[in-house]
């Protein structure tokens, strides 16, 4: 008698790390309905402490060439080329590719490779989207590819519907593909739990990659302001300085700590630490897919300054859990966060909301379910 073979996915990511702190619960979530989960990502040597802790979980890790950044054709055919033995070697029967290069060449690698079921998630658009001048050229290239890979695929996840909206408008996606918008990655409600706000005067706080689209730079100048005059308010930054063209400078990042602008910690690999030792979460960001580190500061109950810009303004209702500032305004991210300093108590009533609405809306089962079901693996 011929057992039947168990059911293979692969998950194909840009960055190792992101498998572990974004996809964990997915991984899991399809180890639970018997799937063999495979993934791929690049810098994953025998020893990593990513693909130990993977391993450890039962997951089979691939290491695959694959430069994040960059636009030389011969590394991304070498990308493609890799994908595509690698997808012949393992047979999966789904496949599904998050950030830019794992979903164009992920997803064409799985239509060469005969893959059943194809899928990509698009979770937020990047540099290549927000060039002006020069990077247009960029911009247009991405689209083009984005279009080819995406005609090759059964269902197409956004973190957003202005994403999604903007993809159909482009054309980058066919007017009768099959799509999905879920409520970003989620969060794990039971791991960032809610903290008690700290004493004394605010204490802002902003986790991100150091690019000047994340609204580093903006964040900076209201703290240098809001500091000048209350001196006791701290500002606090979370991040690392990128390989991305639109990479904070170190220079800049120096002067920011020389003149007591932000308190700079880092980067963190738990970033709960820092949630709990803030009052108010600041991302200044001029797009997102859907902000995880927003979510995790919702769960953790902390009120949120965002801005009212796709993927950020969908996690934050207008004077319920925090405030939305325009796009690349300095006053009115002073202004907002001016009024958790006039009002101390405002934290602590948003912080409480932001909780239930992480709970109700972005609690990371309950997004997992919303995929696996448009992904037929429910």
């Amino acid at each position: 008698m011929v057992l039947p073979r168990q059911m293979r996915f692969l998950l194909i990511a840009g960055l190792a790390g992101s498998l572990i702190n974004f996809r964990g619960p997915l991984i899991a979530a399809l180890q639970a309905r018997g799937l063999q989960v495979h993934v791929a990502a690049p810098d994953l040597p025998a020893g990593d402490p990513v693909r130990r802790q993977l391993e450890a979980a039962g997951v089979v890790v691939h290491g695959i060439p694959l430069r994040r950044t960059g636009t030389n054709p011969l590394a991304d055919m070498q990308t493609l080329w890799s994908l595509w033995r690698l997808m012949r070697r393992v047979r999966p029967d789904c496949v599904l590719g998050y950030t830019i290069k794992p979903v164009i060449y992920g997803s064409l690698a799985a239509w060469l490779a005969g893959v059943p079921q194809r899928c990509a998630l698009i979770t937020g658009l990047g540099y290549a989207f927000q060039a002006q001048g020069s990077g247009g050229r960029l911009q247009a290239l991405v689209q083009r590819l984005y279009a080819l890979a995406l005609s090759k695929v059964h269902t197409v996840f956004f973190q957003n519907p202005d994403d999604a909206a903007l993809f159909r408008q482009r054309g980058i996606v066919a007017a009768g593909a099959r799509t999905c918008v879920v409520n970003g990655s989620g969060v794990d409600v039971g791991a960032f739990t809610v903290a008690p706000l700290p004493l004394g005067p605010p204490c802002f706080l902003l986790i991100a990659r150091l690019l000047g689209d994340k609204g580093v730079r903006e964040y900076a100048q209201a703290a240098r302001r809001i500091r000048a005059a209350h001196p006791g308010v701290r500002c606090l930054l979370v991040g690392w300085i990128d390989t991305n063209p639109d990479t904070i400078a170190q220079h800049e990042l120096d002067a920011w700590v020389a003149d007591g602008s932000l308190e700079f910690l880092g980067r963190l690999s738990d970033v709960r630490p820092a949630i709990a030792a803030c009052s108010v979460y600041v991302l200044p960001s001029y797009r997102e897919g859907t902000p995880r580190t927003v979510l995790e500061a919702m769960a953790m109950g902390r009120a949120v300054i965002t801005t009212d810009a796709p993927g950020c303004r969908e996690t934050v209702v207008e004077g319920d859990n925090g405030f939305l500032v325009p796009v690349q305004s300095v006053d009115a991210l002073e202004h907002a966060m001016l009024r958790f300093v006039a009002d101390p108590a405002l934290a602590g009533r948003m912080g409480l909301r932001g909780r239930q609405i992480a709970e109700a809306k972005y609690d990371v089962h309950k997004v997992n379910a919303v995929m696996l079901r448009a992904m037929e693996l429910d």
